[in-house]
């Protein structure tokens, strides 16, 4: 078993195709299946079941399809790493956020690209959960994510670049955009719109209003921080959120008192399982970020 035939194989397994995989490893069709039958014999299983023009894999091909791919990533890897060592770096930066791209975060992605052009640079947005799996599982090298509300895989290394606080988004008109503060509980009976499920300002909102002997009344959600200001401002809900998501937008804003709620974002890796551009990454980012609190 060696990586050429280990590449051929996640390759046909991933197009569902010979054709389609022999173009994407750029090599004949013959030379693919002759490797795979290789591997079949080696292995003594068959791998992929034919249907037709299609294939799909076997007990046994979905069984060495994760390993294949482990295997390819960790030999892509060391050569990343031999190739670091000449000052040149090369391979693929995988970087996630949860929420809006902070400034800081993009001017980093900035300089990186122009220290280290030869490296392809991957961003995601996903919601905070999903992605501190996905930095666990080292599938993403570096994430800005949100801290505190969820538990924190413990492969997963963070620090904390920015605190600020959380208020509540109101529509003009409404009783509540008179006031200055309000606490948790008073919020009982208001009819309110968060994040969906699986990100930390949910979460947050959610622990709170248990914590005060209730669960919100959620009467609308979305995956957009932006969107969710948005529908506040037309009067759907009241919502929690970071009071820099409320900068320029028409809502009032009111403070929350009791309990004290915040927004803590962080810098998350896996230590033991980050390229060496995302450690590239990370000193630079480290640089940048310094911890603030947003007043």
């Amino acid at each position: 078993m060696d990586l050429r035939q280990l590449s051929y194989f996640v390759a046909v397994a991933e197009e569902g195709q010979f054709t389609r995989a022999a173009v994407r490893v750029s090599v004949a069709q013959l030379a693919v299946s002759a490797q795979i039958r290789q591997l079949k014999a080696e292995l003594g299983e068959p791998l992929f079941h034919r249907h037709q023009r299609a294939v799909r894999l076997t007990v046994a091909g979905e069984s060495l399809l994760p390993h294949a791919r482990a295997a390819l990533a960790a030999a892509d890897q060391g050569r990343d790493t031999v190739a670091s060592l000449r000052g040149v770096l090369h391979g693929r930066l995988e970087v996630g956020v949860a929420g809006p791209v902070d400034h800081r975060f993009a001017e980093v992605l900035g300089d990186f690209h122009r220290a280290h052009p030869a490296v392809e640079v991957a961003f995601i947005q996903r919601q905070n959960e999903p992605l501190l799996e996905a930095v666990a599982d080292g599938d993403v090298d570096v994430a800005i994510v949100g801290v505190g509300a969820q538990p924190v895989p413990p492969r997963v290394a963070t620090r904390v670049v920015a605190t600020e606080p959380l208020v509540l988004a109101v529509r003009h008109g409404d009783p509540l955009s008179s006031r200055s503060t309000i606490t948790i509980s008073q919020l009982r009976e208001q009819p309110m719109i968060t994040l969906v499920r699986g990100s930390g300002l949910r979460t947050v909102l959610e622990d709170a209003c248990h914590n005060a002997g209730f669960a919100p009344r959620i009467t609308a959600e979305t995956g957009e921080l932006a969107s969710l200001v948005e529908l506040a401002a037309e009067g759907l809900g009241v919502a929690v959120v970071p009071r820099s998501a409320t900068d320029g937008a028409d809502v009032a804003v009111v403070r929350i008192t009791r309990p004290h709620l915040q927004r803590r974002t962080a810098l998350a890796w896996n230590e033991t399982a980050t390229s060496p551009a995302g450690r590239a990454f990370l000193a630079l980012a480290n640089q940048r970020f310094d911890s603030s609190v947003l007043e």
